[in-house]
Parts: C-alpha cells; structure tokens; sequence
C-alpha cells in the first residue's frame, strides 16, 4: 500500500525540514526524502511508489535488506559506518541504513472514501508536532488497518527521518494526506461518510462505552494544548478515554492507540 501526499496536483511537503535530514539547516526540499532505520528502509524498498535514488548501507545492514534489495533492484553503495556519523542530516540511530529517495503521489482526504480493500478508519492529527509520536501514530496505524493519516501543513513535522524509523514502516503503508486547512479536511471527511470523534481528556463520553459501526475519523490534538477550537467545532462527539491510575492523562501517540484498539475492538463486539 502507498503513503502519499496533499492536494491532487503535484508532490506535498514531505520535505519540509532540512533538505537531506532533520538536523541541517537548509533550504526545505519539497521533492526528496531521508530515511534511515532498517524497516523504515526495507519498507521503503518494497513500496514501488517509492522512487528510490540512494541507498547507503554497512556490510551488516546490507545482509538484513538484501532480500528487498534484490527485489528492488538496485545496486546499494557499501559504507563505513563513520560515514553516517560524519553526516549532519542522519540520526544516531540510523543502524546501518540510509536512503535517499522522492517523495510520494498527492493524496487527498476525499481519496479515503469508505470502501472494502481496508477498514473506515481515518486518524486526523491537529498540529501533533513530535515527529516520534507522529512516527508512533503511523505505526499503530497501519497496525490496526487504518484507511489513511491527515494532517496539518504547518506544525506538523516532516515525512522523513525520525519520523520514518519511528513508523517502523508504517509511513509506507498507511497514506498520508498533508492539508493546509484542517477544519475543511474534517468538513469533507463528514461530506463522504465519517463520524468524527474527537479524543479530549474533558470529552463528555466515553469512548469505550460508545458503540461505533461506521466510517469513523479519530481526532488528535497537539502534544501541549490539545485540539484547536475550530477542529474540536468540527468534530460530532468529543471523548475521553477512561482512566484508572492516579495520572489521567496518556501521551498522545499510547492515546492514538488505545483508542484505535478500542474502534477496531468495538467494531466486533
């Protein structure tokens, strides 16, 4: 399955951080991509809308990928792993493997309409801007079989890099669709079929209690002050999700999937 990008006409900013990783300061590149991190690469190189332009790879990293290497196609360059280190734009954490790729096709909210090939769920993130919890929403996401992932053009980070070794492969599985107006997003989410809940700790129900069978949209907020006035406006029922320890409160990627474990749930009960 792809991960794509906003609007219908032309890449989104799937680069909007440094041009060739998060730790350098240039100007944004809203064409390419760098991910580092064994699956986030092999998932990656399984994805055929993925146009890959470099791979780097330790002798050890390249053993682990060299069944989706093979597959690819391509030929990947053998580096010392000081190279990476030596590198601004790679993480630490970059175990052996770093690609240099393009971004996806454009994809838009009104493309997750419900159908049959995955199931009526949509995660809607309002300005979640840690590209870990970002990168953790994906994976849980593409756990739990969600139709695709929207989010916020500004305050949101980019598709690449930490965010990508987070995903453990889910930003390639799960569709991405990157808005510059989320309130708008939400409005076309309800006008094909969604219900939108939105998550808030002071949300008058629920959410376990709830019994949900349709499209659903899960709603987000940031990590600091939660979801936007106009977002939580545009949602049709706010929840909370219901606690038992002395702190109320969850991160907001374990929060995203809870509750997608509680839709998923419900949905067969």
């Amino acid at each position: 399955m792809r991960n794509k990008a906003a609007g219908r006409g032309g890449p989104r900013g799937e680069g909007r951080g440094a041009a060739r990783g998060e730790g350098r300061a240039s100007k944004p590149d809203l064409l390419h991509v760098r991910i580092w991190g064994i699956h986030a690469v092999e998932a990656a190189l399984r994805n055929l809308e993925r146009k890959i332009n470099r791979l780097r790879v330790t002798e050890n990293a390249k053993a682990r990928l060299v069944a989706a290497i093979e597959a690819r196609g391509i030929l990947p360059e053998i580096v010392n792993p000081r190279e990476f280190d030596r590198d601004p734009g790679v993480d630490v954490v970059h175990q052996g493997a770093v690609l240099d790729a393009e971004v996806l096709p454009a994809v838009d909210p009104r493309d997750f309409a419900p159908g049959k090939d995955r199931s009526d769920l949509v995660i809607v993130l309002d300005q979640v801007t840690d590209p870990h919890n970002v990168g953790a929403i994906l994976r849980s996401a593409a756990a739990f079989g969600a139709r695709g992932l929207i989010m916020t053009s500004r305050n949101s980070p980019p598709l690449e890099g930490s965010l990508a070794k987070a995903a453990s492969g889910g930003l390639e599985l799960v569709p991405v669709a990157v808005v510059p107006n989320l309130a708008r997003a939400l409005e076309q989410l309800a006008e094909i079929g969604y219900f939108r809940i939105g998550l808030d700790g002071a949300g008058e129900a629920v959410l376990e209690a709830q019994k949900i069978t349709g499209p659903t949209a899960l709603v987000l907020g940031a990590e600091d002050t939660g979801m936007r006035r106009l977002t939580r406006e545009n949602c049709d029922l706010a929840c909370r999700i219901s606690t038992r320890g002395g702190l109320a409160s969850l991160n907001v990627s374990n929060a995203a999937a809870v509750a997608m474990h509680a839709i998923v749930m419900g949905r067969k009960g």
